[in-house]
C-alpha cells in the first residue's frame, strides 16, 4: 500500500472513531460508556502514532512508550471517573 494510500485510510478511521466516541457521549453517562470512550480513544492514539506518526518501523520501545501513554492517560481518566463517580 502506497504511504499516501495509506494515510488516506488512517484518516479515515480516525474521523470514523472520532464520530464513535461522539456518539457514544450522546448516549448517557455511564460507567461502561465511558470506558468504550476510553478504549476509543486509545485505539486512535494507537492509530495516530503507527499510521501518521509512522513509528510502526520504529524501535519497539518507542513505540511502546507511545502506545503506553496513552494508556496510561486512560487509566488515570478512568480512575478519576470512577472516584467521582
Amino acid at each position: 500500500m502506497s504511504a499516501s494510500r495509506l494515510l488516506l485510510v488512517c484518516w479515515a478511521a480516525l474521523a470514523t472513531l472520532s464520530v464513535c466516541t461522539v456518539v457514544l457521549s450522546q448516549v448517557g453517562a455511564t460507567w461502561l460508556l465511558s470506558i468504550a470512550i476510553l478504549l476509543v480513544a486509545v485505539g486512535k492514539a494507537w492509530l495516530i502514532t503507527d499510521g501518521f506518526m509512522e513509528m510502526r518501523h520504529a524501535p519497539r520501545l518507542w513505540r511502546r512508550l507511545m502506545v503506553s501513554w496513552a494508556l496510561v492517560l486512560a487509566a488515570v481518566v478512568g480512575l478519576t471517573l470512577l472516584s467521582i463517580g
